[in-house]
C-alpha cells in the first residue's frame, strides 16, 4: 500500500509539473503559428537603435521617438540614447536629435507629450545605472529644454508614462521585483503584482494594481478612460478615471498577444505594438535568438463589452523584430522596437 501511495504521489507531482510547464508555453504564445500579414508597404527604414516608444502630435504633424541602444535585456551596463524629432510633413523623414545637450546619463524608455498653448511638455522614463528617473522637458519648436528630474521610491521599475498636464501624470511599474527568483517568477508564472502610480505634482499614490507586467499606458481624455497594457496577461485593461484621478477597473480586453505601448489615432482607436511569442522575445532580448516576431493590432473601443479587435500587421521578425509601438498618422504607421538598429514607417 505504501508503495502504491508513493507511486500515486509521484505521478501526481509529474502531472502537475507537466501542466505547469504546458501552461507557461500556452500562456506566452509559444505554440502560435506566425504568418506574415500586411496590406500595405514599407515606406522607409529609419536607422535609430531601439526606438522603443513613439508618440505623435496629430495637430502639429510630428513624432517624438525614444531611442536607446540596447544590447540585451535586462541591461548589464549603462545604456545610452536620446529623444528625436521627426517632421511628418517632410517626406524625407530625417530624425533630429533633441537631447544632444542633455548631459546626465540618459536611456529613455516610455514617453508622453502634452500641449498647452504652443509649448509641449515631454516626459520620458530614464533608466540609469544609478536608478530610475522621470525626466521632464519643454519642447518649443525643435528646441528641447530640460526642466527637472523626478525621483521617488515608487518610481521603482517604470515602463511607460502618460501626461495629464504639465505637472501630473500616470506611469506604470512593470515589475515588483528587480532580479533573482522573484523576478523570474513574475515573468514566467505571470504573477499579477505590478501597478500604476499617479503623481499630482507633489504626491504619489497607487491607483491600479494586480497587473501582470504593466506596460504601455494611455488616456482617452474625452471619455475619461485609461488603458493599460498587460504584456504577460495578453490583456488591455480598461479603467474609468475618477474626479480624484483614482482609477476604477472596467474590464479586460483579451488581445491574444503580448501588448506593449498604446497610441491613439484621430478617432480614438487604440494602436498597439505587440509580441506574439513572449518566450521567443525573451530569448531574443537575452541575445539567444536572432529575431523575434512583430505584431500590430487596432482596437475600436465603444463601451464595456462592445469593442472590435483588428490584426493590422504580423511579421516573423526578418524585417523588424520585437515591435513595441504602432503610432498612426493618416495612412502611415510608425512602428518601433526594443533593440533593432532601425524602425519602420509603414503605409496602409
Amino acid at each position: 500500500m505504501k508503495k502504491k501511495l508513493k507511486t500515486r504521489i509521484l505521478y501526481s507531482i509529474l502531472i502537475a509539473l507537466i501542466l505547469f510547464v504546458a501552461n507557461i508555453f500556452m500562456s506566452t504564445g509559444f505554440f502560435r503559428t506566425i504568418e506574415n500579414k500586411f496590406e500595405g508597404k514599407i515606406v522607409k527604414e529609419i536607422h535609430l537603435p531601439g526606438a522603443e516608444d513613439i508618440t505623435i502630435s496629430q495637430i502639429d504633424s510630428f513624432a517624438i521617438i525614444s531611442s536607446t541602444a540596447r544590447k540585451r535585456i535586462p541591461n548589464t551596463e549603462q545604456e545610452t540614447g536620446g529623444l528625436y524629432f521627426l517632421d511628418l510633413k517632410n517626406k524625407n523623414y530625417q530624425p533630429v536629435l533633441l537631447t544632444e545637450n542633455f548631459k546626465r546619463p540618459f536611456a529613455p524608455h516610455g514617453i508622453s507629450i502634452f500641449k498647452k498653448d504652443s509649448i509641449y511638455t515631454v516626459a520620458a522614463i530614464n533608466h540609469t545605472a544609478k536608478g530610475e528617473f522621470i525626466e521632464i522637458f519643454k519642447l518649443i519648436g525643435t528646441e528641447l529644454i530640460h526642466q527637472k528630474t523626478i525621483k521617488n521610491e515608487l518610481i521603482f521599475s517604470p515602463n511607460d508614462i502618460v501626461l495629464l498636464d504639465e505637472n501630473r501624470f500616470y506611469f506604470t511599474n512593470d515589475h515588483k521585483y528587480k532580479d533573482g527568483l522573484q523576478r523570474l517568477a513574475e515573468d514566467y508564472l505571470g504573477l499579477s503584482i505590478s501597478n500604476v502610480i499617479y503623481f499630482d505634482g507633489e504626491n504619489y499614490s497607487e491607483v491600479a494594481s494586480g497587473i501582470a507586467y504593466a506596460n504601455g499606458i494611455n488616456i482617452d481624455s474625452k471619455r475619461g478612460l485609461v488603458f493599460v497594457a498587460s504584456v504577460r496577461g495578453f490583456l488591455v485593461k480598461v479603467y474609468q478615471k475618477n474626479e480624484d484621478h483614482s482609477l476604477t477597473f472596467i474590464e479586460n480586453i483579451n488581445c491574444k498577444t503580448g501588448v506593449d505601448n498604446i497610441e491613439f489615432d484621430t478617432e480614438n482607436n487604440l494602436w498597439i505594438g505587440a509580441h506574439p511569442n513572449l518566450l521567443h522575445f525573451a530569448a531574443y532580448a537575452k541575445g539567444d535568438k536572432g529575431m523575434s516576431p512583430s505584431e500590430i493590432i487596432k482596437i475600436n473601443y465603444i463601451e464595456k463589452g462592445n469593442y472590435t479587435l483588428e490584426q493590422i500587421y504580423v511579421e516573423e521578425g526578418n524585417t523588424m523584430s520585437a515591435s513595441t509601438v504602432a503610432a498612426p498618422f493618416g495612412n502611415l504607421i510608425l512602428t518601433g522596437n526594443v533593440m533593432d538598429k532601425h524602425f519602420l514607417i509603414l503605409e496602409r
